[in-house]
């Protein structure tokens, strides 16, 4: 954490896109909620002062003003201990559901794999669907991994799940070269005499 612990430091923001075309809510929602931005009430949020943090919201006030919404940032610390373990709480349980909802989804691929596997059908087209799976698991981590704040417990699971993917791909992907490499005719050696004419 960037502040001393008794005294943690956040950001509030508060932003309307009333005034602005629908599309600035749109993307005042998708900014926040890609930060991580814990809601208070409507249209006001927290999120941690953290200076790559804190010049994002600026950027994003900056659009607001300019599409004709209203909005504004203001630094502020928690210095109650129980405020700040409920926040945090609040934080991590955000990021948790999020963490969860990757576990929930990797069997899911497991399985395809599994039932492929199970067909015969260990081949390169499968290969690069299960390959364009993983990296959207690995996408997602990362940007959930981004706004974990305060290392929510649920990462270590959902690291683990990706990482099982991986290693379901990579037997995947021994089985499929194998089984390319018996289907390629063998190359000929043998030399047809010269024939005499």
């Amino acid at each position: 954490m960037d502040s001393a612990p008794d005294r943690m430091g956040f950001l509030l923001v508060s932003i309307s896109s009333a005034g602005g075309p629908d599309s600035l809510r749109v993307a005042v929602w998708r900014k926040l909620r890609s930060l991580g931005a814990h809601y208070l009430q409507q249209s006001v949020c927290l999120l941690p002062a953290r200076e790559p943090i804190e010049q994002q919201v600026r950027r994003l006030l900056a659009r607001v003003h300019t599409d004709g919404g209203t909005g504004q940032v203001l630094r502020i610390e928690v210095v109650d201990p129980s405020d700040q373990a409920a926040l945090i709480e609040q934080f991590n349980a955000a990021r948790d559901g999020e963490y969860a909802e990757v576990v929930e989804r990797t069997p899911a691929m497991l399985d395809e794999i599994a039932t492929e596997t199970a067909r015969g059908r260990a081949i390169y087209a499968e290969v690069e669907e299960s390959e364009a799976d993983l990296e959207r698991f690995r996408s997602w981590l990362a940007k959930i991994n981004a706004r974990d704040y305060f290392q929510a417990s649920g990462r270590a699971g959902a690291e683990a799940a990706v990482e099982r993917c991986a290693e379901a791909l990579a037997a995947f992907e021994a089985a499929a070269l194998n089984t390319e490499a018996r289907d390629i005719p063998p190359v000929s050696t043998h030399r047809h005499a010269d024939r005499k004419d």
